[in-house]
């Protein structure tokens, strides 16, 4: 009898253990977690590249230019656990900050004197919750707010473990901007530099055009958001607007020359093999051009899972078989702009 007893209780116990381990990280969450500050609770995706450089970490972030674009840079900055909430650190205004990026032309977008309080990261749901000091309320105008939160919420989302970020300010859900962003539902990636928004719009693509810092010669790349009549984005759509240029009143150009025209793409085994022409006469005789075209049409697909490289076709032919020696990197580039 007593033994029956014994088996019984361990029956119990063993039940009791498998429905607690049952519950959801949430009820962890809440158990432990402190209601007036944010715990950082996870630190980066699974999988992280660190450079060469002992320690350091290829982290992208946003900055703006003198035109207000945002303009992702990717800069080496050191690992330590919350790289995320480091990765915000890193784009508070401050003296330091701004010598250290005068070359780029590129100004920070996050006030000066904001602090990081605490942010979590649910793991299940995408969802990133950071916490702000009221500082980050220091920005002057309605640009500078649309750059602050979607600035925030594309460097946050460049890290796998995080779809959508929410907004506190000391430890309070702010549910709308001083400018008038609703801000009661958390943010997603969507919009960066929206162009020529139309009420007839589709869809729309994000196309990488080129920016330029003339005193201190630094070319960067920026991507604008543009409304299309294409019933979904497609690779052929952005190449087609990709190649008509950028909107005349941002500022920017491509690195495709002018009179080259896009007949075509076809997508193979994650190739992208775009047919253009030349309507100048003879493709040049230049490698740097060929790169730079490249890496422009590489960067724009690089918004399409299936696109891993980029050949070119001149009027229907290869470069090797035009009979130009060129060495070209036709993979898609893992940074828009490195720092």
């Amino acid at each position: 009898m007593n033994n029956k007893k014994i088996k019984v209780a361990f029956l119990i116990i063993l039940i009791t253990l498998i429905a607690v381990s049952c519950k959801s990280k949430e009820g962890f969450k809440k158990l432990f977690s402190k209601e007036e500050e944010l715990e950082i609770i996870r630190s980066d995706d699974l999988e992280f590249e660190i450079t060469d450089e002992s320690g350091m970490r290829r982290t992208i972030l946003y900055f703006k230019d003198k035109q207000g674009l945002l303009v992702p840079l990717m800069k080496k900055i050191p690992w330590e656990e919350g790289i995320a909430k480091s990765a915000l650190e890193n784009m508070i205004d401050s003296p330091e900050l701004r010598e250290s990026i005068a070359a780029t032309g590129l100004i920070p977008i996050i006030p000066a004197g904001t602090e990081i309080r605490g942010m979590t990261i649910d793991e299940e749901t995408g969802l990133c919750k950071v916490d702000f000091s009221k500082e980050v309320l220091n920005y002057e105008t309605e640009k500078d707010e649309e750059n602050l939160i979607k600035g925030v919420v594309y460097t946050l989302t460049e890290f796998q473990s995080i779809d959508e970020v929410q907004f506190l300010v000391d430890g309070e859900p702010i549910p709308v901007m001083k400018y008038g962003t609703d801000m009661s539902n958390p943010i997603k990636r969507e919009n960066i530099n929206l162009a020529l928004d139309t009420e007839d719009q589709r869809s729309k693509i994000v196309v990488y055009y080129k920016g330029v810092n003339y005193e201190e010669d630094y070319e960067y790349f920026v991507p604008i958001t543009i409304p299309t009549l294409a019933p979904i984005p497609n690779v052929y759509t952005a190449l087609e607007v990709l190649f008509d240029g950028p909107p005349m009143d941002l500022g920017l150009s491509s690195y495709i020359p002018q009179g080259t025209s896009f007949h075509g793409v076809d997508i193979k085994n994650g190739i992208a093999y775009i047919d253009i022409s030349f309507d100048y006469g003879d493709p040049p005789n230049d490698p740097q051009v060929f790169n730079n075209m490249i890496k422009n049409i590489g960067l724009t697909l690089s918004e399409f899972d299936e696109v891993e490289k980029v050949e070119l076709l001149i009027d229907g032919k290869g470069i090797e078989e035009l009979g130009l020696e060129f060495n070209i990197d036709t993979a898609i580039p893992a940074f828009a702009n490195e720092y």
